[in-house]
């Protein structure tokens, strides 16, 4: 079972804007790459819940959801899908001589997503 896209959005907002006086055992650093890894959670499944809703065998590879999402949602949108995307990929792995995601940088991925979210729900099947 999963998580909803909201509710993955919700734990990547408490992570990056933590309440204040609270004390956490991860610097910003890792709590934004941790954030990123779930809102490509959030965007994965409300890309499922959407090709569920379009075209079930779509759901398959996901790849495929990408590639074909601006013929079903507009370009406008699939652009905005695979930008996004692609960089919370590439903030969520891990390399050595490189530095963690900033927070800020997360936290206009999580606006993105938000958006995002709304987007794919209200476009027309």
């Amino acid at each position: 079972m999963s998580a909803s896209p909201q509710a993955l959005v919700t734990a990547a907002r408490n992570l990056l804007l933590p309440e204040p006086g609270t004390e956490h055992a991860l610097a910003p650093g890792p709590r934004a790459r941790a954030a990123a890894v779930l809102l490509r959670m959030a965007l994965d499944e409300a890309l499922d819940a959407y090709w569920r809703r379009v075209t079930p065998s779509m759901t398959r590879v996901g790849k495929h959801r990408l590639l074909c999402l601006g013929w079903y949602a507009g370009h406008e949108t699939a652009r905005r899908c695979h930008t996004t995307w692609s960089a919370l990929s590439a903030a969520c792995h891990y390399r050595t001589c490189e530095l963690p995601p900033a927070p800020a940088q997360i936290h206009t991925r999580l606006l993105e997503v938000a958006d995002l979210l709304t987007a794919l729900d209200a476009t027309e099947d």
